[in-house]
């Protein structure tokens, strides 16, 4: 026989509507009654029917999270800190994957018009204006994890300091010709993480008086074997560069492949630097600059939730550090 909440608020000596304050956190009930409907809730070994505390509360009780081509490793290490974030509360997650221009307008403004859930987490891709302004009509709270929008809650990484980090390390080691190799600066998406490693990239050499050389930037489709291309085509050059800093650790290792088929060591003949410090790149030894991916999915299941129970006059920003890890794949330039 299953047990009912009816048969908790006999055991305790309360009313149904009591025991429902205290599964609902109510401040409304006295210490000694929540202590004694507890203890009625773990004799009997009572669950709460979700879909009651569903209606109870006035909730969905789930989180929507927007994320773009969600197997890349990146997006799994960030998916994972808001897993281990929701884990500890009561809601529930929901994927909606990312591939198309068309899928990402339609989750945006879908979202917060049909309330199917209670907050929204949005990865990598920035609003629009008027997608925004569908968000706060609807009373939908919404968090950017490594995109941006002005009017919304954000946990963001400078990307362009990480970036001047990676280039100051290989120009201390006496590099002058550094390549970036990156993914579209004018991609559909709008990814903003490129852009800013790339602005990072030309302020470094500007600040260190050296030449920008449109043909030491290469751009592409995101992936291993692009990127191996790219690499491949820094390395021929007439007067290849001596260093590259690639805009992703799965770019980095595909630059490091055009680099072994040339004949080339590293970092005897070449240096390389990744971004975001991936579990591959740990592997590969690969000196890269560490952003904290899966705490940023957890500081934006922090924020959102924050939001769904308040509602902060101006919307929060939080910007985690980025870090030089060096490795084996960088060494002074040989004279």
């Amino acid at each position: 026989m299953s047990i009912t909440i009816r048969d908790v608020a006999k055991r305790a000596g309360v009313g149904i509507a009591t025991v429902s304050r205290v599964l609902n956190d109510s401040p409304s009930v006295s210490e000694e009654t929540r202590q004694r409907v507890l203890e009625a809730i773990a004799d009997l070994n009572y669950t709460p029917n979700p879909i009651a505390r569903r209606l109870s509360t006035g909730k969905t009780l789930t989180i929507g999270v927007i994320v773009p081509f969600f197997t890349l490793p990146d997006f799994v290490k960030r998916l994972q800190g808001v897993q281990q974030a929701l884990s500890e509360t009561e809601y529930d997650l929901v994927l909606f994957n990312v591939e198309t221009l068309a899928q990402k307008d339609r989750y945006l403004s879908d979202l917060p018009r049909h309330a199917r859930v209670d907050g929204v987490l949005v990865i990598a891709l920035s609003p629009s204006n008027m997608q925004m302004d569908q968000f706060h009509q609807s009373s939908v709270p919404v968090v950017l994890i490594d995109a941006s929008h002005p009017l919304a809650y954000q946990v963001v990484v400078d990307h362009v300091h990480g970036a001047n980090l990676a280039m100051q390390h290989l120009i201390s080691l006496g590099h002058r010709r550094i390549g970036f190799v990156g993914d579209h600066l004018n991609d559909p998406f709008e990814f903003i993480g490129t852009k800013q490693r790339f602005q990072g990239y030309r302020e470094a050499l500007a600040d260190a008086n050296l030449e920008f050389y449109p043909h030491y930037h290469q751009q592409g489709d995101h992936g291993r074997e692009a990127a191996r291309k790219m690499g491949h085509a820094l390395l021929t050059l007439q007067e290849p560069p001596t260093a590259i800093f690639a805009a992703s650790d799965t770019q980095a290792i595909g630059v490091m492949e055009a680099a072994r088929e040339l004949g080339l060591r590293i970092p005897d003949h070449l240096s390389v630097v990744g971004y975001n410090d991936i579990r591959d790149s740990e592997y590969m030894e690969l000196t890269t600059i560490h952003q904290p991916l899966f705490d940023s999915g957890m500081a934006g299941v922090q924020l959102l939730l924050k939001a769904i129970e308040t509602t902060p006059a101006e919307p929060e920003k939080v910007i985690l550090p980025v870090e030089l890890k060096i490795r084996r794949t960088t060494a002074p330039l040989p004279h």
